[in-house]
C-alpha cells in the first residue's frame, strides 16, 4: 500500500509525464511548421514515449491499490528562437524529469517502500538513456551551426526513429 506522501508523488509525476509529452508536442509543431519532419518525428515518438511513461505510472498507482488523480495541465512554450535553442530546453526539461524521478526514489528510500522504488529504478535507467541522447543532440547541433546541409542530414537522421513500447508495458507490469 502507498504512502499519501507517496500516492501524491506518484499522482504528480504522472501528471508531469503528460505535461512532458504536450512540451513534446508543441517542439514538434515547431519543427513542423518548418518543414523538418525528421526532427518532428523525434519528437512525436518522444510524445508517444512520454504518454507511455505516464501510463506506467497509472498502471502502478492502481496495481499498489491507490487512486490516480488528474490535475490540470500547463500550456508548454511554443515559441523557440532556434532548433538549438529547443533542444537546450528538452535537455533542461529531461533533467528536470530526472531530478523528480530521484526525489520520488528518496521517497521509496526514506519509508522504506522496497516495491515503489524498484518500480522507480526503470525510471531512474530512462532518464539516464533521455538526459544522454538529448545531450547527443544538443552537442551535434553546437557543432552544426548554422550550416543548413547537416540540418537536413540530422533531419534524415531523426526520420528513422520508430516508437518502441517501454518494457513495463510490453511485459504488461
Amino acid at each position: 500500500m502507498l504512502s499519501n506522501r507517496m500516492l501524491e508523488g506518484l499522482n504528480k509525476q504522472l501528471n508531469y509525464e503528460i505535461y512532458s509529452a504536450y512540451l513534446y508536442v508543441a517542439m514538434e509543431n515547431y519543427f513542423q511548421e518548418k518543414n523538418l519532419e525528421g526532427f518532428a518525428n523525434f519528437f512525436k515518438v518522444q510524445t508517444q514515449e512520454e504518454l507511455a511513461h505516464a501510463r506506467i505510472f497509472y498502471e502502478y498507482i492502481y496495481r499498489m491499490g491507490g487512486k490516480v488523480t488528474l490535475y490540470p495541465i500547463e500550456k508548454p512554450e511554443e515559441n523557440f528562437e532556434s532548433i538549438l535553442e529547443l533542444f537546450k530546453k528538452a535537455l533542461s526539461h529531461e533533467k528536470t524529469v530526472t531530478e523528480r524521478i530521484h526525489k520520488l526514489v528518496d521517497i521509496a528510500i526514506e519509508e522504506k517502500d522496497h516495491a515503489t522504488n524498484a518500480f522507480l529504478q526503470w525510471f531512474v535507467n530512462e532518464q539516464v538513456e533521455e538526459e544522454e541522447s538529448f545531450q547527443r543532440l544538443v552537442d551535434k547541433l553546437e557543432l552544426i551551426g548554422d550550416n543548413i546541409q547537416p540540418i537536413f542530414i540530422l533531419d534524415a537522421e531523426l526520420a528513422q526513429r520508430i516508437f518502441v513500447l517501454p518494457a513495463p508495458l510490453a511485459q504488461g507490469q
